[in-house]
């Protein structure tokens, strides 16, 4: 007798979900058990980790964070360069901050978008700041602009989904709709999307926290979307999980107090929502993502 003939299968799977066109896309998903349990069902796709790059070049960064990429911070291309080749991200996660200037131009953005996704070796994450119209604006033009790259677009909230859903699904590309700390509003707007838009190509965000800023109800609400979704087998619930937790981390004071006990703050973060059942982890500092990478790994 093994140690699955104890185990009952469970009768969900999440969906997989491939992100990046053909030859670089990475998949995320294809689970059919909880976190890090291979010896009650199929595991699927392992974490993926993508590492941000801004737009334009970030404020507010303290300067043990900044030091990582002092020498690209203007260079989003270059950027993207250094987290694949020398920081190991399997992804790059694009944040439009010049979304926040006056004379933002959804058009130049998209261009500049392009440019990055045709010079990476790995797929493009591309995120709005969290403006319902300035995100809608830019995610459609960058949507038809980069036809065919399969980019991970959003956020998609319930004010501005469906015109970004709809460009993206003309454009061929993947969506994150981000609904806030609600398992009730998470299912609610991937039930409206279901109604035109594969859910092949949807990953969720509920929303992520900072350990001691409210990760607890992070926790809680990935946790019982990754137990609706396998264990009871709801089909509005089987897609993967992104957390989003660079900006979360590296705003609180503990972070930029002190480098180590920054990078200490963001991985545990991270392996944290793992544990809830993410799939895939947006990071900011390249030291956090070797000790998560390492943790999950089990590697010395």
């Amino acid at each position: 007798m093994q140690l699955n003939d104890f185990f009952e299968p469970y009768k969900g799977e999440t969906k997989e979900v491939a992100i990046g066109p053909s030859g670089k896309a990475v998949k995320l998903g294809g689970e059919q058990t909880l976190p890090f349990h291979a010896f009650e069902g199929k595991e699927g796709a392992p974490v993926r980790f993508a590492l941000e790059v801004f737009d334009a070049p970030p404020e507010g960064w303290p300067e043990h964070l900044r030091s990582s990429y002092a020498d690209v911070l203007s260079d989003p291309v270059a950027w993207a360069d250094k987290c694949t080749n020398q920081y190991g991200a399997d992804l790059i996660s694009l944040y439009l901050s010049s979304l926040d200037s006056e004379n933002a131009d959804p058009t130049k953005i998209a261009e500049k978008v392009k440019d990055i996704a045709d010079h990476i070796s790995v797929p493009l994450i591309v995120l709005g700041v969290g403006d319902k119209d300035k995100d809608a604006k830019a995610l459609v033009e960058i949507a038809r602009v980069c036809t065919g790259k399969n980019l991970l677009l959003g956020p998609l909230v319930k004010e501005n989904y469906e015109e970004i859903a709809k460009a993206a699904l003309e454009g061929g590309h993947s969506i994150i709709p981000q609904s806030p700390l609600d398992i009730n509003l998470c299912k609610e707007l991937n039930v409206k999307l279901a109604k035109f838009f594969p859910k092949e190509r949807v990953v969720i965000d509920p929303l992520s926290a900072a350990i001691g800023y409210g990760i607890d109800y992070s926790f809680s609400i990935m946790e019982r979307v990754k137990q609706v979704a396998v264990i009871h087998n709801d089909e509005m619930m089987k897609v993967p999980m992104v957390a989003n937790i660079g900006k979360d981390c590296w705003k609180t004071k503990e972070a930029k107090e002190d480098k180590t006990q920054g990078i200490l703050w963001e991985a545990l973060t991270a392996f944290t929502l793992i544990l809830a059942g993410a799939n895939l982890v947006i990071m900011r500092h390249p030291e956090s993502l070797k000790l998560v990478k390492k943790l999950v790994s089990g590697k010395e």
